[in-house]
């Protein structure tokens, strides 16, 4: 038997049984060791590091005890089944208080549970008001239910512990899902914006920005400072400017609902020939195109609606909505 304490405290833990609700298969162990050992009380212990709990009981209204004050503290600590003739005239129980006053224990006899490394959690134990001893016959019972005891034990863990890695698995493979599904949509995300622009040969830039207003002059400088680079005139740079914000603008208000953890993505792409080519795409349930309203007709001069695809268009040289709308595709020649 392992006499390391913090191990086998360790070994108790792993068991997960403590302040556990009762089970039948344990009350029905302690309720035959009662009947067979003839004895008003029976309990199944476990010695936590300052405490007995009690698993199961029969005869006792208590669910736990002091360590300082139990009698299977020290039967734990020696191997087979450790009587207990008469409390009151032993040297280790005879001023305890479970001696001294209710339930006035007299006779005990405790049988270790033990763990297959060898480490003792508590007992399976009986216990009288007068002094007497076991005979054989009961000892060979008493014997029998403890290892039905520790079989019990042993198949509680196991399948708490199946329980747990089984719950790991599925938590795993929802992780998996969810980033298999996050890779397929970037991936189609990656192929539509291929597809739109098979006339592009050099992409300059590709940023994705959180969908917060503040995050459209980041784009914004980062092409003027491209197209300065390639010789845009200031010109030009202002139409590229006015539209490309215009059309951040709408992607994060109508497409994000200003959720700062949405992202709208721009991609910039130019070719030799000066063709300019962006695409603004956001994460919204799009719209239809068709049925925005022109800004300069009768009464939707009043209507803020459409001004936005109105202004894209007149700055822009060609002006395409793909994906139901949630792809913008503006193209410019350099003049």
């Amino acid at each position: 038997m392992a006499t390391d304490e913090p191990a086998r405290l360790a070994a108790l833990h792993r068991y997960r049984i403590l302040d556990t609700e009762p089970e039948q298969r344990f009350d029905d162990l302690t309720l035959l060791a009662s009947q067979i050992c003839d004895t008003p009380i029976s309990l199944i212990t476990l010695i936590d590091s300052d405490r007995q709990w009690f698993k199961s009981r029969v005869g006792l209204d208590v669910e736990e005890t002091s360590r300082g004050v139990a009698f299977c503290a020290h039967a734990i600590r020696q191997p087979g089944i450790m009587q207990v003739s008469d409390a009151a005239t032993d040297a280790r129980f005879r001023d305890n208080p479970f001696v001294t006053g209710e339930p006035n224990i007299r006779f005990y006899a405790g049988a270790p549970l033990i763990t297959p490394d060898g480490h003792a959690l508590g007992t399976l134990c009986v216990i009288d008001v007068k002094p007497r001893r076991l005979n054989e016959g009961q000892l060979r019972a008493l014997d029998a239910l403890r290892r039905q005891v520790e079989s019990q034990l042993e198949l509680k863990r196991n399948i708490d512990e199946l329980a747990a890695a089984l719950g790991e698995r599925d938590r795993a493979e929802a992780a998996q899902a969810a980033l298999v599904t996050e890779l397929r949509a970037s991936l189609e995300n990656v192929e539509k914006l291929g597809a739109l622009m098979p006339f592009c040969s050099t992409c300059e830039l590709n940023l994705v920005i959180p969908a917060t207003p503040s995050s459209i002059p980041t784009v914004s400088e980062g092409v003027r400072q491209l197209l300065l680079g390639k010789g845009w005139s200031d010109y030009e740079l202002m139409k590229v400017e006015l539209a490309l914000d215009e059309a951040l603008a709408n992607a994060i208000r109508h497409g994000c609902h200003n959720d700062p953890t949405k992202q709208v993505q721009c991609v910039v792409s130019t070719d030799a020939a000066g063709e300019l080519v962006i695409v603004v795409r956001d994460p919204g349930p799009g719209f239809d195109v068709a049925k925005v309203p022109n800004p300069l007709q009768g009464a939707n001069l009043l209507k803020p609606s459409g001004r936005g695809v109105f202004l894209i268009n007149e700055l822009m040289d060609k002006v395409e909505f793909a994906d139901g709308g949630r792809e913008v595709v503006m193209q410019k020649r350099r003049a």
